[in-house]
This record gives C-alpha cells, sequence and structure tokens, in this order.
C-alpha cells in the first residue's frame, strides 16, 4: 500500500505524464510555420513532425500496456518518462527536417511507455470509492493539456525565450520530466506484476504493423492528396490485423501469452466502452480541427490568439469533472454520459446554426460560448467513460486493457480526423476566399460531428448502470 505521506502526490505525479503527452501533440501546430522557416521543412516533413508523433504513440499503445503488465507499472513509467524526455531533448537539438522527424517518432513511442500505466495505476491503486475523484482529474488533466499546448506554445513562441524559438517547446520538457522522474521514483507503489511469461514479438510486430498500415494513410493521406500508396496500405492493413489475430488466437490456445488479451473483448462493459470512445474521439478531433482552421484561416487569428478562444473550454474542462465525480456517484457513469452527449450535442448544433445564420460575420466569442459548452460535455464524458470501461477488468490486466483503449482512441481520433477533415476541405473548395466559405465547411463538420454524438448516446444502453464500481483489492496491497 501506497504510504500515507506519499500517496497525495501519486496522481499528480502520473498526471503529469499525461499532461506533457498531451502538450507536445499540440503544441508542435503552432510552431509550423517556425520549423518551416528554420529548418526549410518540406510539406511531408512537416505533416510527419506532427502526425507521426500521434500514429507512433498509437501503434505502440498495446505493446506498451503488456510491458507494464508483464514487468509492473511503476518500472515501465520511470523507463518511459525517462526516454520521452531524452527525445523532447532531441526533438529541441534537431538540426535538420529528417533529424527531428526521427525525434518526434521516437518521442511518441516513448509516450506510449508510459502513458498506459496512468490508467493502470490509477486502476490498480485506488480503492473504488476513490476512483472516480481520480478518474475526473485524469479527465481534466487530458482535456487542458491540448488547449495549453496551443495557448502556452503560442506565448512561449511570440515571447522567443533565451532566443530558442520553437526548440523552447521541446527542451521544456527536460527540466520537468527529471522533477516528475525524481518524484515518481518517490512515490509510485512497487506493485506485483503477475507476470507469467515474456513479450510475444510477432504479436508485438503483428500488431503494431497493422495499425501503422492504418494511421500513416490517414494520417497523412489528406495532406499528400489521398495517393494510391494511402490506399494500399489501408487495403493491406486488413488481412494484416486478421493474421495477427489468428496468430494471437492459436498462441493462447497452445498455452502461450499472446500479446492482446482477447478475453478482454468478453467483457460486456469494455466492448461497449471501447465503441462509444472511438466515436467520442472521432467527434472531438474532427471538431477540434475544424474550429481551429475556422479561427485561424478563416477569421485569420494568429495561434495566440485562437489558442485564447479555446480558453473557456479549458476551463471548463477543469470545472466539469469535479461536478461529474457527483453525478457519477448519485446516476452511475450511463447517465452521466448521457448528460455530457446532450452538453455536446447542443453545442455542435449550435456551431452549425451560428454558421449557418452568421456566416462571414460570425465571431470568435460566441465560438468561444461553444467550445465552452462542448468542454463541458467532454469532461463529464470522458471521466465516466474510462470508469464504465475499465471498472470489470482485473487489475492485473490493467495495463494491457488501458493500452488497448488508449489505441482505440487513437486511431478513432485520426480516422474522424481524416473523414470529417476530407468532407470539410471538399465543401470549402480549392480556392477558399472569405470566412463565408469557411462557415460553411464548419457547418456541415459540424452535423457529421452531432450524428457520432447521437451513436455515443446509444451505445450508453450497453453500459452497466451501476452506480457503484465493484470493488477490487488494489495491486499495490498485494505487493
Amino acid at each position: 500500500m501506497v504510504g500515507s505521506g506519499r500517496r497525495p502526490l501519486l496522481l499528480p505525479v502520473v498526471l503529469a505524464a499525461m499532461f506533457m503527452y498531451g502538450f507536445d501533440l499540440n503544441v508542435v501546430n503552432v510552431a509550423v510555420p517556425s520549423l518551416h522557416r528554420d529548418l526549410n521543412a518540406g510539406e511531408a516533413a512537416l505533416e510527419l513532425v506532427v502526425g507521426g508523433y500521434a500514429f507512433a504513440y498509437a501503434a505502440g499503445l498495446v505493446t506498451g500496456g503488456r510491458l507494464g503488465d508483464l514487468f509492473g507499472y511503476r518500472r515501465m513509467f520511470l523507463s518511459g518518462m525517462g526516454a520521452f524526455t531524452v527525445a523532447s531533448v532531441l526533438c529541441g537539438l534537431a538540426q535538420s527536417p529528417g533529424q527531428l522527424v526521427g525525434a518526434r517518432l521516437l518521442q511518441g513511442l516513448t509516450a506510449a511507455m508510459m502513458v498506459p500505466q496512468i490508467l493502470a495505476v490509477i486502476t490498480s491503486s485506488f480503492a473504488a470509492a476513490e476512483r472516480p475523484k481520480a478518474l475526473a482529474w485524469f479527465g481534466v488533466t487530458a482535456a487542458v493539456s491540448g488547449v495549453f499546448g496551443q495557448v502556452l506554445g503560442g506565448l512561449l513562441l511570440s515571447a522567443d525565450v533565451l532566443g530558442l524559438g520553437w526548440r523552447v517547446i521541446f527542451l521544456l520538457n527536460a527540466p520537468v520530466g527529471i522533477v516528475v522522474l525524481l518524484l515518481a521514483a518517490r512515490v509510485l507503489p512497487r506493485a506485483a506484476t503477475g507476470r507469467t511469461a515474456g513479450l510475444d514479438p510477432v504479436g508485438v510486430l503483428g500488431v503494431s504493423g497493422s495499425l501503422a498500415l492504418a494511421l500513416v494513410p490517414l494520417v497523412l493521406g489528406r495532406g499528400a492528396g489521398w495517393p494510391w500508396w494511402c490506399w494500399a496500405m489501408l487495403a493491406s492493413s486488413v488481412p494484416a490485423v486478421l493474421l495477427s489475430l489468428v496468430h494471437e488466437r492459436r498462441l493462447l490456445a497452445r498455452g502461450g501469452a499472446p500479446l492482446l488479451d482477447l478475453s478482454l473483448f468478453q467483457v460486456r462493459g469494455f466492448r461497449a466502452g471501447l465503441a462509444i470512445s472511438a466515436a467520442f474521439m472521432a467527434s472531438f478531433a474532427g471538431s477540434i480541427f475544424v474550429v481551429s482552421l475556422l479561427l485561424q484561416n478563416g477569421l485569420g487569428l494568429g495561434a495566440f490568439e485562437a489558442g485564447l478562444t479555446f480558453a473557456p473550454m479549458a476551463l471548463a474542462g477543469v470545472v466539469a469533472p469535479l461536478a461529474g465525480k457527483r453525478l457519477i456517484a448519485a446516476y452511475g457513469p450511463a447517465r452521466t454520459i448521457l448528460l455530457g452527449c446532450a452538453a455536446d450535442l447542443a453545442a455542435l448544433a449550435g456551431l452549425a446554426v451560428l454558421c449557418h445564420l452568421r456566416g462571414g460575420a460570425i465571431g470568435s466569442s460566441w465560438l468561444a460560448i461553444v467550445l465552452a459548452l462542448l468542454g463541458l460535455g467532454n469532461s463529464l464524458i470522458l471521466p465516466a467513460l474510462l470508469g464504465a470501461t475499465l471498472s470489470e477488468v482485473d487489475s492485473r490486466r490493467a495495463g494491457i486493457a488501458s493500452g488497448t483503449l488508449n489505441t482505440a482512441q487513437q486511431f478513432a481520433g485520426s480516422a474522424g480526423l481524416a473523414v470529417i477533415g476530407t468532407i470539410f476541405f471538399a465543401v470549402l473548395g480549392d480556392r477558399p476566399s472569405g470566412v463565408a466559405q469557411y462557415a460553411s465547411a464548419t457547418e456541415v463538420a459540424a452535423w457529421l460531428c452531432a450524428v457520432l454524438v447521437v451513436a455515443m448516446a446509444a451505445l450508453t444502453a450497453l453500459l452497466t448502470r451501476n452506480r457503484t464500481v465493484p470493488e477490487r483489492e488494489p495491486a499495490a496491497a498485494r505487493s
């Protein structure tokens, strides 16, 4: 059991890693012009700098979760945080586009080592009564990290800290990572791992390769104009994943330890949670993407000004989960998710109507109100959804369950962004001449995201409607 003197620090320490992941996912967006100018980075390199982090992270999540189950969440968290810090420094020291792309891919892989351990630590170290509060703070962190990436990133670039330019957004991780490492070494519990077998190398290659075949074209396809190789990779990902699943089943039948724990999909709450998470991330990624384009390309706002428009969303992301934990305790996660869906649906419908009625006269203040309501809904949904998805999973499988959940979310986010982004640009046309055209394209995208929210609400019928999460003995108590 975690000592009483160390326990208050446990949650902030692991959530610091979540913040670093989300911050670095988004902060690079505001640095694209600087990277193009200073490194002479072409369009393909810039796409890899932005998207490479995401698909390397997604491709490594399942493996990262399994490694946590096999070797311990503490060891993998510390290893991942240390490697992530080194990769961030390599990003900041890059002297060419190729070096930066390589460092960003490494950064994504190392994030995949540490992030699955966060939910695993929360699931295995906190009692059922404490878990909703911990998951609420996880939701706060996930909601605000990306927004802070845009706001703080724009501020750092504008201030040109120490004359470092874009490099400061990566080098900032060095002191933060060192502090988190020192604290994590002190507070993370030395829990038993329950390890019975080694890692499945064929499964690692098969699952990671299958995800890469699907994610690379989803991340890069739109910017590249959907060339033939994108469709070839997407088509080949289907037989690749089927062959991987056949291998996993055969290995399990022989008494081995496959990378994917297929028995997780026999848990109804886990299956339903994955489906809802997929719709949630597709809607979230698509809506934020189109609103960002509307603000910067349509209204002509700078990165910092656009980031400030997202500030009410960040504020809602802090307040809503703290109220949401009371709703979860009183009404259960399914009803809390439905309440969040209602807020999201109102926000997206409001965005669509606003774009339709005001068109070229749309203002950032109206968009800030819509984003605040969207942040309210998202921040009610996320903690309740995480709790409902993982509540029926045994704590010894918390790592692989967390990795699988995160992988589904990342894949759905990339797919949603690709599909909604493609439709957005099709409506926008090749040569948009003003904010009215961006408003029209945003209106269509908002209705598409609203359809996904309706699907989320329908899928909540499959969730267990308990008001409380079943109690399990924390893994830390068995160490």
